[in-house]
Formats: structure tokens, C-alpha cells, sequence
């Protein structure tokens, strides 16, 4: 695995890990990121630490916003329009 990337390679294969890694690919796609992630540390490290803020995701239980922040974020959004 080397540590250099090509950026635009690199831009095109991270728009795509999210759909890798919920499995959202057709079976061509895969195998380029596959490719891709063997020779790119950049990138496999993106994927990795993508792969451990879903879990970390998927752990933590939902929590109710509060009024006062709720009530200031449509205040914020109608001064928006």
C-alpha cells in the first residue's frame, strides 16, 4: 500500500464509501474502490474511520432537542426567508 493518492481519484472513490459500505454498489464498483483502497493508505484510512463513526452511530441512542434550541432554530430559520 503506498501513501501517496491522486487527488481526483482519491475525491471520486470518498464520494462512494458511504454506498460501499452499505453495500448500495453494483458489483464493478466494489471491486474499483477494492482496487483503489489496497494501493491508497488515504483512502483506507477515510474508509476505516467512516466504518467506526457508523458504529459509533448506530450506538448512540437518540436524545430529544430541547425546546429553547428547537424554538431558536426556527427563529434562526424564518430570518433566513
Amino acid at each position: 500500500m503506498t501513501t501517496h493518492h491522486n487527488d481526483e481519484k482519491c475525491m471520486a472513490i470518498f464520494e462512494k464509501l458511504s454506498e460501499y459500505i452499505d453495500r448500495e454498489l453494483d458489483g464493478a464498483s466494489c471491486e474499483e474502490i477494492e482496487r483503489h483502497l489496497d494501493d491508497c493508505q488515504c483512502c483506507h484510512a477515510c474508509l476505516e474511520t467512516l466504518k467506526r463513526t457508523v458504529a459509533l452511530c448506530r450506538k448512540t441512542k437518540p436524545e430529544p432537542v430541547p425546546d429553547t434550541l428547537s424554538n431558536r432554530l426556527k427563529e434562526l430559520l424564518r430570518d433566513l426567508q
